[in-house]
């Protein structure tokens, strides 16, 4: 291995794996040795008794060291010495090899014992790192080298002596170093593999929090209509009341799921699939149906056959919705281009019509067609300010109001524009539970929303004294205000639509009113519903009720608002107030 720390990046279990592996090669050795020392005599080399007893001394340990592991250090290691091979392992094993090795070595210099010095080198290289593997095969080379230079002292053949040590030592260098490079590319290849593993392992937890988190129903279906997985939006779709629990179910448990499994089947079978799916309605029975817009895509699998068909839910209702949230966002964007454009042309009609006006001052039939004229420029110019008070891209500025003299300042305002009679006789009761109650809102926004509600209730109110009732107060964490109006109940098929544009019970109604009064209030993170309410004994009226948000920071509360202008304040307008 290249570096110390290449044993390290292989894992225990491969480190274990390699040492057993050597353990046994080390039992083979050591009965090779036993049954060479006996076949030797049997052919009538008896070998010395040294030999013998070393030979038989190497086998016992080594078999031992392979069958009984754990004695021996070779099998499940401590926790702390399970990240690699343990120092006493390497010890035991090794320096019991070179040892042995070498008194057999020294007991018979001319047997073909240096040849066992591989062992150990090989299993130095592979398991230890490069410096001490390296180390391991210079031992037996200097034992090697040394008995030479003995024989050469001695003159007993040295030259040839030195020349197999030396190249058995060379020999026993390459091996470790050739086991050793083997090994770091072991570990390199190990540790790419981990890295990729581990990837691998977070993609998958990542798309299956991505696809849990999706609001499109996901569910991956098998040709026996076995469901092996779906995210919680699936499950909800598929379920009647409550989610359906974790685990695989099949679809042909439950009635209302036989026309997906009859379109899953026939899709296994070869049926072209839409690309943009096909709309199935679920049957759970007793009136109770779901519509689901089904897409479908293959994970085919043609060696095993286990095909796969995943699933795409979608709500139809949802569908619908979001089709007419993008209609009316492309509507709105085109109404705001034109009404931007009509306002110049507007804005010169009414001064036209005005200088016209003080010509036809003595004519009384001029006169009211510029009347007239007058009029109708003043119902396009409201409708051009509808328009363009929703008109998207305008960033909302909030203000922290005191919001009760505003209220009481609007309602005298539209009071006196409506010309209401005064005091018991008004239709108009405002009922303010405390003053000092602050909102976070615009002042001309907050006008707007009130006065088309107002508006909205006097057209369908009854006649009478307080047929319309303003109320401000609290409810917990939002200022509620309310505007009530004794009128006929709001059809069921009328209430569905009222806060959409453009929908008006009325030939002449523009239907922005409502729907004006909802962008503003989402705006300014304010709430606008409608409730039918008991208001006393035998009496009924239409609530509309915005639940205005209170502001981060009461302490920036405006201390006043200027009124819209002129035309809109009477101070001299009695108003009727609890």
């Amino acid at each position: 291995m290249a570096t110390s720390e290449t044993v390290g990046a292989i894992s225990a279990s491969t480190i274990q794996r390699l040492y057993r592996a050597f353990m046994g090669a080390r039992a083979a050795l050591g009965l090779a040795l036993l049954a060479t020392q006996s076949l030797a005599g049997l052919m009538g080399a008896k070998p010395t008794g040294w030999t013998t007893l070393i030979s038989l001394i190497y086998g016992t340990q080594a078999v031992l060291a392979w069958m009984l592991p754990r004695w021996f250090g070779g099998g499940e290691t401590p926790s702390k010495e399970r990240a690699g091979l343990s120092t006493r392992q390497f010890m035991v094993s090794i320096g019991a090899d070179l040892v042995l090795f070498t008194l057999l070595q020294v007991r018979d210099p001319s047997g073909p014992y240096g040849a066992l010095f591989f062992m150990p080198a090989l299993m130095a290289g592979a398991l230890q790192p490069r410096l001490r593997a390296l180390g391991c095969a210079a031992l037996p080379s200097l034992v090697l080298l040394s008995m030479s230079g003995w024989a050469v002292l001695n003159e007993q053949d040295g030259a040839l002596r030195i020349s197999q040590a030396g190249l058995l030592g060379c020999g026993l260098f390459v091996v470790t170093l050739l086991a050793n490079e083997i090994a770091s590319r072991l570990a390199r290849e190990e540790r790419a593999a981990r890295g990729s593993l581990e990837y691998a392992r977070q993609q998958a937890d990542l798309n299956r929090l991505v696809i849990e988190e999706m609001e499109e129903g996901v569910a991956v279906v098998d040709r026996r209509g076995l469901v092996r997985t779906a995210n919680p939006a699936a499950r909800a779709l598929l379920a009647e009341g409550a989610s359906l629990r974790s685990g695989a179910f099949r679809l042909d448990t439950t009635p209302a799921w036989k026309p997906l499994l009859r379109a899953v089947e026939k899709a296994f079978a070869g049926e072209l699939w839409p690309e943009a799916g096909r709309d199935l309605l679920l049957d759970f029975g007793r009136g109770s149906q779901r519509s689901l817009r089904v897409r479908m895509r293959f994970t085919l699998r043609p060696l095993d056959g286990d095909d796969l068909c995943v699933l795409f839910l979608e709500d139809n209702r949802l569908l619908e919705a979001r089709n007419r949230q993008e209609k009316l966002a492309a509507m709105g964007r085109v109404s705001a281009g034109i009404a931007h454009e009509i306002r110049n042309p507007l804005t010169a009609i009414a001064q036209a019509n005005a200088l016209l006006s003080e010509d036809l001052a003595q004519d009384p039939k001029g006169e009211q067609l510029t009347r007239m004229v007058a009029s109708n420029v003043e119902r396009l110019k409201r409708l051009v300010d509808d328009v363009m008070e929703v008109a998207p891209g305008i960033a909302p500025v909030a203000l922290t109001l005191a919001v009760a003299p505003l209220v009481r300042e609007y309602c005298a305002d539209w009071a006196t524009t409506q010309r209401l009679p005064g005091g018991e006789a008004s239709p108009l009761r405002v009922e303010i539970e405390r003053d000092g109650l602050l909102v976070s809102f615009e002042p001309e926004h907050l006008r707007r929303v009130l006065i088309n509600l107002l508006d909205n209730g006097l057209r369908h109110a009854r006649p009478g004294p307080g047929a319309l009732r303003v109320q401000l107060g609290e409810d917990r964490e939002w200022v509620r205000l309310s505007v009530f109006s004794r009128a006929e109940p709001i059809p069921a098929e009328v209430e569905r639509h009222l806060f959409e544009p453009f929908f008006s019970t009325r030939s002449r109604g523009s239907g922005l009113g409502l729907y004006i009064c909802r962008e503003l209030c989402e705006r300014y993170g304010a709430r606008i519903e409608y409730h039918r309410r008991d208001t006393g004994p035998n009496a009924e009226a239409n609530e509309f009720r915005v639940l205005l948000s209170r502001p981060a920071s009461p302490g920036a509360a405006l201390a006043s608002v200027p009124s819209a202008g002129p035309d809109s304040h009477f101070p001299d307008t009695e108003l009727h107030e609890r």
